[in-house]
């Protein structure tokens, strides 16, 4: 294992808690304990060459790395690209003794974001190592931005894809009935009718989920007032359009009567309403969906919503949460809604210090744990 070698400069407690942390990589121990003492203020951690940097970084924390070239084991250009792989916005710095073109070209095609030449000058290193922050801070900022940007472009194209199908069937019937193709008496006119019915109602569902997403996408913290979990729960379940749509599905309660709670009542709602939805949407024609609510010995309110329905695949389920991503049990491209319920519920969980787990086995059914603090 690598020897993790802190260094502790007398610097006051707030600061030193907030440190950036920089990896000093030098077969010299000289070289390194020079750059630690000149990097006084940040949390410095050392590695005697590239395999131990490796090990350290793969840790977590490191944020910015000042590496030789030359080493043994593994070499300093062969570390950058390890690095930069696993983490293109990290900030690393080469020092070398060598002024070789072969060598600079080298990093630079690694992506080397400074360099620094040996004899080292204390005040260039730190000098450097404050530049290497900023752009650090930059380049997240803009990794930031890109992301945002493509969850935009991937959200617009399902909206677009969603809004299609039911606008498409939609069209097409008013075309035939402006043609005069339609017989209020012919049983497949009355069926083309009562379909379009269907899709006019789940784009009217579409447009209040939209409204509902871009509110709870834009408010802030948490509003916390007194709430009560059984009410939460029995107003979401007596208004579910998910829970009527499967008459064939029996619902048992074990609610224990609990204590009003300091909890967002739009935040929890919303992720209970996500979570029971799912639970009536998967559901096959028959079957049992139960919802327990209890509060143990050390404060923890814990809420299950189990199904008998059809289950959750093990490639589908580490995906559950993840932004856009639908569960399609029968490959049929066709689940309707945005695939953001399930993300914003574990968000708005977390945000009340709770959890959220979700287990399933395909063609068994699913069992979702929500345990939430009684005091915030």
């Amino acid at each position: 294992m690598a020897d993790l070698t802190f260094r502790h400069e007398p610097v006051p407690e707030l600061v030193q808690q907030h440190a950036k942390s920089i990896l000093i990589v030098d077969d010299e121990s000289i070289i390194r304990d020079l750059c630690a003492r000149a990097l006084k203020g940040y949390r410095v951690v050392e590695a005697a060459n590239g395999e131990e940097a490796l090990r350290i970084f793969a840790q977590g924390g490191v944020d910015v790395v000042l590496t030789d070239v030359m080493m043994p084991k593994m070499g300093g250009i062969e570390l950058l690209k390890r690095l930069k792989e696993a983490e293109p916005t990290l900030v690393v710095i080469v020092m070398t003794g060598f002024a070789e073109k072969d060598v600079i070209l080298n990093a630079l095609k690694a992506d080397a974001d400074d360099f620094i030449t040996k004899p080292l000058n204390l005040l260039q290193l730190k000098t450097a190592v404050d530049k290497a922050l900023v752009k650090k801070a930059l380049k997240e900022e803009i990794a930031s931005l890109k992301s945002a940007d493509r969850l935009k472009s991937n959200f617009l194209s399902l909206v677009s894809h969603k809004f299609r199908t039911p606008i498409t069937a939609i069209s097409l019937f008013l075309q035939n009935l402006n043609s005069g193709v339609y017989d209020p008496n012919d049983p497949d006119s009355r069926e083309n009718l009562r379909l379009t019915y269907e899709e006019a109602c789940y784009l009217g569902y579409l447009v209040e989920d939209l409204l509902t997403f871009s509110k709870v996408m834009d408010e802030g913290g948490l509003k916390l007032e007194p709430c009560s979990l059984n009410g939460i729960l029995v107003d979401i379940l007596s208004a579910s359009k998910e829970a009527m749509a499967h008459p064939g599905v029996e619902t048992r309660f074990d609610l224990a009567e609990l204590p009003p709670l300091l909890l967002d009542r739009e935040k929890l709602t919303f992720a209970l309403k996500q979570v029971l939805d799912n639970a009536y949407k998967f559901s096959r024609a028959r079957g049992t969906v139960s919802i327990s609510l209890a509060m143990d010995d050390s404060g923890v309110v814990k809420i299950v919503v189990a199904d008998q329905g059809v289950g959750i695949g093990i490639d589908d389920l580490p995906r559950v949460f993840d932004k856009f991503f639908q569960v399609d049990p029968f490959r049929s491209g066709q689940v309707r809604g945005f695939g953001l319920g399930l993300y914003y519920a574990r968000e708005f969980v977390r945000m009340h210090s709770g959890s959220i787990v979700v287990e399933s086995r395909q063609g068994e059914g699913t069992r979702v744990t929500i345990c939430l603090p009684a005091h915030l």
